[in-house]
């Protein structure tokens, strides 16, 4: 199926099936109980998810094929934020020019620093693209600021000139849309005690998220994915035998970026608003942490390792110490209080010491990230289907 094997095809419909079904999965638990707090199922948290699963995506296809470490794809993510911003407030606030800009000057400008920085590899190349991280985000943040908004950032404004769009009524703001579909559009369903929000803008950037996959998938199949693979695994070597590994190792980076800046459009989509932070070198580290977390390497990995990284910063991160006294209460004052203390730096603000603790454990036990989690324990059903005296499963008959 689209040039898939039947193995792909597979992991291709298992995504569909949980981006179609997210509202469903994120809300597990019924509005108003005390687990209500780990609900994830509102438009914000699972825009998030998809966005930062196409960043971790195409960050995967430079790292997981290539072993290139970079701290720099913030840069391309910023990049293409501004381009998308400045098509709203020029063009139009269609969602669809501002995204195929932000694609094409985030691939522009990583092909730039790609031709620079894969001069050098290992981490000379990791800290050169560091480099070009940090002085793009401090050229956006104060050199460039009648271009950037500096601190402030940038944001649609009435006054702009927006050459496609009509002009708007007095007062009204302006507002991203897919072709008159307003990207905030959202509908509520209710059962019992369950709410499930159904929102415009997640579905369509779930959409382009899925197509992003499947790109990614090809690219894993083809013949680039094979080259990637031999520079990962020996380029020295490749180099030996008269192949010239630069070609295909700028190509992985151009499309890396490319995938950053199509998630930088994609958040200027849902939310209007940019600023430089996005291209601080934190970024940069959170989808690394996000590709090794999930599987760098993998197909799926990376977009496991960006859910589970967006849902800690989004739920765990809300837990404050009168959620803490409310989950305790039904103990006596004493003991209470010593719970709260005890959690209380794993929770809230302090929601990073738990995800560090996390990503140790999984980095020593599952060097293969969540991935590998899921491969074992999908090893241990079929060790118990199969026959206890024979470990493949096989019936085995005694020598003569």
């Amino acid at each position: 199926m689209f040039g898939l094997s039947k193995r792909d095809a597979g992991l291709l419909f298992v995504v569909a099936l949980l981006c179609l079904f997210a509202p469903f999965i994120l809300n597990p638990f019924p509005e108003g109980s005390a687990m209500a707090q780990f609900n994830g199922g509102y438009p914000d948290l699972m825009q998030r998810l998809v966005i930062f699963g196409i960043f971790a995506i195409g960050f995967n296809i430079l790292f997981g094929l290539t072993g290139y470490l970079s701290f720099g794809h913030a840069a391309f993510l910023g990049v293409g934020s501004y381009a998308a911003i400045w098509m709203m407030k020029l063009l139009t606030m269609n969602v669809i020019p501002a995204i195929m800009v932000s694609v094409l000057v985030a691939g522009l400008f990583s092909l730039l620093v790609g031709w620079i920085s894969l001069r050098r590899s290992g981490i000379y190349f990791s800290i050169l693209t560091l480099a070009f991280a940090q002085m793009s985000y401090a050229l956006a943040y104060s050199v460039l600021t009648p271009i950037t908004g500096g601190e402030t950032g940038l944001q649609p404004k009435h006054t702009d000139p927006r050459i496609l769009d009509g002009a708007l009524p007095a007062g009204q703001s302006p507002r991203a849309n897919l072709f008159g579909l307003d990207m905030k559009a959202s509908t509520q369903l209710q059962l019992g005690d369950w709410v499930f929000t159904f929102n415009a803008g997640y579905y369509i950037a779930a959409a382009i998220m899925l197509v992003a996959f499947y790109l990614s998938i090809r690219i894993f199949r083809s013949p680039l994915g094979m080259m990637l693979r031999a520079v990962k695994s020996n380029q020295q070597r490749m180099n030996y035998t008269g192949l010239n590994s630069k070609p295909y190792t700028l190509a992985a980076f151009v499309i890396s970026g490319m995938y950053a800046g199509l998630a930088g459009g994609l958040l200027v989509a849902m939310d209007t608003q940019v600023g430089a932070e996005r291209m601080f070198w934190t970024a940069s580290g959170e989808v690394v942490l996000m590709t090794i977390l999930g599987g760098a390497g993998t197909l799926i990995g990376p977009i496991l390792g960006a859910g589970f990284i967006k849902y800690m910063e989004n739920i765990v991160s809300k837990i404050n110490d009168n959620v803490l006294h409310g989950w305790f209460s039904f103990m006596p004052d004493g003991i209470e209080n010593f719970m709260v203390t005890i959690i209380h730096p794993f929770v809230g603000k302090g929601w990073h010491l738990t995800l560090g603790l996390l990503f140790m454990l999984v980095v020593i036990f599952l060097p293969g990230g969540l991935v590998e989690g899921g491969q074992r324990i999908g090893n241990l059903f079929k060790r118990k289907k199969a026959d206890p005296k024979s470990p493949d499963g096989t019936t085995t008959t005694p020598a003569e």
